[in-house]
C-alpha cells in the first residue's frame, strides 16, 4: 500500500483549494523513485453538496472533479509534482481552474527514523469563481508508520492565502488541515480503512475554535495492494459539519513508469 500512496504528497491532501474535492488524498512519505514517474487521474463527485453561490464561489452541489497529477522522482529522496485541476457542473459546463506545483523531500533511510517522514510544499493558482483565493500555498509535513498489516499516515498540514480574489482582503494567517489515513490489509492485494480530512479555521486562538466554520469528512477508502505498476483509492465519503459537502465519492487511478531501469542506473556510476 506505501507504494500505493502517490509519493509525496498534497493539500488535497488539502490546502484551502484543495479541500474543496480536487484532490481527496492522505499521502504516505515515500517519495517516486529516481526516474520514475506516476501518472494519476483523481475523480470526484459531490452527490450533495452547497447549492448556492458564497463570497463568489460557484457551488459544489452536483460537481465532477477531475485533477491530473505527474509526480517524477529527481533523486532518491526528492520528486517533483504538477497539476491540473477541472470542474464540470451542469449549470456551468466544464473549467479547467488552475494548476500547482509541488516538490517534495523525504527524509533518508539511512538515518533510521522511527517513522517515514517527508515534507511537501504546494502552490499554485486557481479560479476565483471556484475558489477564494487566487494564489496559495501549502506545507504538508507526511509522517506515516508500517505495523505489519496496519498502516498509519497523518498529514499535519498548513494552507496559507497568498492573494485574495478580486474585491476580497487577503488573510495570510496559516490555516491548520489535518489529515489521518488508518488501514489494514485485510487481503494479499487489498486493504481498507478510513481517512478523515479537516480544516480547523485560523490557527489564532479567536478562531481555532469555531467549530460551525470548520470542515471534517470522513472517507470509506480501498486500496489495491502489491501492485508496482498500478494505483487504485475509492470510496464514499461523509460531512460531519455544515460547512463540509455532505456526500462525495471519489475515485483515483494511477499508472507507475520507470523511465530509466534500477540496472542501467547503477551501471552508470
Amino acid at each position: 500500500m506505501r507504494k500505493l500512496l502517490p509519493v509525496v504528497c498534497c493539500f488535497l491532501s488539502l490546502s484551502l483549494f484543495a479541500q474543496d474535492n480536487y484532490e481527496i488524498q492522505v499521502y504516505g512519505s515515500q517519495t517516486q523513485a529516481k526516474h520514475g514517474s506516476m501518472f494519476e487521474l483523481h475523480s470526484n463527485f459531490t452527490f450533495s453538496g452547497e447549492k448556492n453561490i458564497v463570497d463568489g464561489v460557484r457551488p459544489s452541489n452536483h460537481a465532477l472533479h477531475e485533477t491530473l497529477e505527474i509526480t517524477t522522482g529527481i533523486t532518491d529522496n526528492f520528486e517533483l509534482g504538477f497539476y491540473l485541476f477541472t470542474n464540470y457542473t451542469s449549470q456551468y459546463g466544464y473549467h479547467v481552474i488552475g494548476t500547482h506545483i509541488r516538490p517534495r523531500i523525504m527524509a533518508p533511510e539511512k538515518w533510521h527514523l522511527p517513522v517515514g517522514l517527508s515534507l511537501s510544499v504546494e502552490a499554485g493558482i486557481q479560479n476565483t469563481s471556484y475558489s477564494p483565493d487566487k494564489w496559495n500555498i501549502e506545507f504538508r509535513p507526511i509522517i506515516d508508520k508500517d505495523l505489519g498489516k496496519l498502516y498509519i499516515s497523518f498529514n499535519p498540514t498548513f494552507g496559507v492565502s497568498l492573494k485574495a480574489a478580486d474585491g476580497y482582503t487577503t488573510n495570510s494567517t496559516p490555516v491548520f488541515e489535518p489529515n489521518l489515513k488508518v488501514a489494514y490489509s485485510f487481503f494479499k492485494k487489498a486493504s481498507f480503512g478510513f481517512e478523515y480530512y479537516g480544516s480547523l479555521n485560523s490557527i489564532m486562538i479567536d478562531q481555532f475554535h469555531k467549530v460551525d466554520n470548520s470542515e471534517h469528512a470522513i472517507f470509506a477508502a480501498y486500496d489495491l495492494e502489491g501492485n508496482d505498476d498500478w494505483e487504485l483509492n475509492f470510496g464514499p465519503g461523509w460531512g460531519l459539519t455544515k460547512a463540509t459537502d455532505g456526500f462525495v465519492f471519489k475515485v483515483i487511478m494511477g499508472r507507475r513508469i520507470q523511465w530509466r531501469s534500477k540496472n542501467k542506473t547503477s551501471a552508470k556510476k
